[in-house]
């Protein structure tokens, strides 16, 4: 056997120990909601209460506030939208004294990036559901919950905006039930209507906690915590509307129940104002408290990979353009089983390939730094990653192979040109470089030739991304050409001679191998399946199932 990929000693019941600890400390999760619910917002409180940073970013360039640590993009920061998933770790303890390490994945909203949130959404164990409590559950939440659901993720449901004019709380939680079917069982409820947030009762110890504001909400808001007896002459009839709501909740069998949440049964409910800091902490502590540990990872077999077995992680995201300063590209990694060390050689399980980890790297939005050592939950970032693919999985010793990432079924087509004939080896590599990391799919054609291949995007944004780093991070700008093409169906390739000669139909290429005929509208679609029974058309994940 090569020296490189020797077999370690198996882990003594010291190092199983140590492992089974360092697992226990990881919460990994995510923030999913519809766009402009304050998924961002929430993300930079969460830091910020985490005292990682000292004052909290804008969204929105705001005088004399910075960006927020989430979105760095620069399309991000301009547009106040979160175009790309971004990974921040950091340390956490509760006020019960628990120490952990919070692994916090921001995902975009915009329905156009649902197949980087679903990337996101494969590599956590719990969820935070954002909703806006003006405007309730919003179509691309109920998408990312159907995604949840799917995949047995627990979810902690967050109400945002309560600073602002909005719905009743009690209509807001029936709204839940009757619509996803999840029992919400609130830990907060907060004292004064939709735009007059004076605080929250805490149901676990009965005590009112009354928020300070801050200049901006750029710092933590100041808490002060009063007992129950003397909440009433702090917050009046509030507090006494807040303690009879309670009661129903509870008559109601509005009650956390820890094993419910974890299947998947209830969903625990927070109250906040991530503009202004306020319901934040709490929130914090409900993940270290509730949200469950890393437990393993289901192979390709559907067998268990616990987290005491040798190393092993998949990869789910790909980025590039990080850090205009170095060309280099991270692979994200999410650690699923056993200890990571810097400089282990791994093996590649799509090609049996060694993978050398000499530049590992923990990564907190844009900003990086070396890492020596992970642990499962833990995302770790590989640079200079050329050969690793979202999908992809890497172990050491033990041969897993995890289950793929599955492409979305793309609606929008799109012919892209460079506008500079001598910029052509740029323009390859850029296309190349975007396909990688699911920018946009690339398909292609004998007909079309490789200077025009077919961009393929399930929303029209992801052509506006790609334009952009095109321009900027590969010097190629680029011409579209829209294609009236609005359905996928991947075909054998024995049909694909026939396919091809239709009208209104077009066969092309995926990088990945896979031939896919494209229709013009469903109907075109459905009139050539009745016309060819015997040719298989096969259905791609679309966006909002799965």
């Amino acid at each position: 056997m090569d020296n490189d990929l020797e077999v370690r000693p198996a882990a003594t019941g010291a190092a199983v120990q140590r492992l089974t600890s360092e697992a226990g400390r990881r919460r990994t999760f995510a923030v999913i909601s519809h766009p402009d619910a304050g998924k961002s917002t929430l993300t930079e409180s969460l830091v910020l209460h985490a005292r990682v940073i000292t004052e909290a970013g804008a969204i929105h360039g705001k005088a004399g506030r910075r960006a927020t640590v989430s979105d760095w993009m620069e399309m991000e920061q301009a547009r106040g939208i979160s175009i790309t998933s971004t990974a921040l770790q950091f340390p956490y303890t509760s006020p019960e004294g628990q120490e952990c390490v919070i692994n916090l994945l921001d995902t975009p909203g915009h329905a156009d990036f649902s197949e980087d949130t679903y990337r996101v959404l494969s590599a956590v164990d719990c969820a935070v559901m954002l909703i806006d409590a003006a405007k309730g559950l919003e179509p691309q939440t109920l998408k990312l919950f159907q995604v949840c659901r799917h995949r047995g993720i627990p979810i902690l449901t967050v109400i945002n905006k309560w600073d602002r004019p909005g719905r009743h709380a009690l209509e807001l939680l029936d709204e839940i039930q009757e619509r996803i079917g999840l029992k919400p069982t609130p830990l907060t409820w907060p004292v004064g209507i939709a735009g007059d947030f004076k605080g929250v009762l805490d149901r676990r110890t009965g005590n009112f906690i009354r928020f300070t504001r801050t200049a901006g909400g750029a710092t933590a808001a100041p808490e002060e915590h009063i007992t129950p007896d003397r909440a009433e002459a702090a917050a009046g009839d509030d507090w006494v509307n807040a303690v009879e709501e309670c009661e129903l909740l509870s008559a109601d069998g509005g009650d956390h129940d820890q094993e419910a949440f974890l299947r998947g049964a209830t969903t625990p409910v927070l109250f906040t104002s991530a503009a202004l800091n306020f319901g934040v902490n709490q929130l914090l502590d409900v993940l270290v408290r509730l949200a469950p540990p890393p437990g393993g990872q289901r192979d390709a077999e559907g067998n268990l990979r616990p987290v005491d077995s040798p190393f092993s992680a998949f990869v789910f995201k790909v980025q590039a353009g990080m850090d205009s300063a170095h060309r280099d590209r991270i692979a994200y990694a999410r650690v699923c089983s056993g200890t990571f060390e810097r400089g282990d050689v791994l093996t590649h399980a799509a090609t049996g390939k060694p993978f050398v980890t000499k530049y590992a790297q923990s990564v907190f939005g844009q900003h990086r730094s070396t890492l020596d050592s992970a642990w499962p939950g833990d995302v770790i970032g590989l640079a200079n990653a050329a050969a690793l693919r979202p999908g992809d999985t890497l172990f050491r010793d033990v041969p897993v192979h995890f289950p793929p990432i599955p492409s979305f079924s793309p609606e929008h087509f799109a012919v892209a040109r460079g506008t500079d004939p001598s910029k052509h080896k740029q323009f390859r590599k850029g296309i190349e470089q975007l396909d990688q990391e699911g920018v946009v799919q690339v398909l292609r054609s004998d007909r079309r030739g490789d200077q025009a291949p077919v961009l393929a995007a399930v929303g029209p944004m992801q052509f506006e991304v790609a334009s952009h780093r095109m321009a900027t991070e590969f010097n190629s700008p680029i011409s579209l050409e829209p294609l009236p093409y609005t359905v996928a169906r991947a075909i054998d390739p024995d049909d694909a001679a026939l396919v091809s000669k239709q009208v209104s139909m077009e066969v092309l290429t995926r990088t990945d191998g896979v031939l896919l005929a494209l229709f013009t509208t469903k109907w075109r679609l459905q009139g050539f399946q009745e016309e060819n029974p015997k040719i298989r058309l096969s259905s791609l994940v679309a966006a909002g199932e799965n």
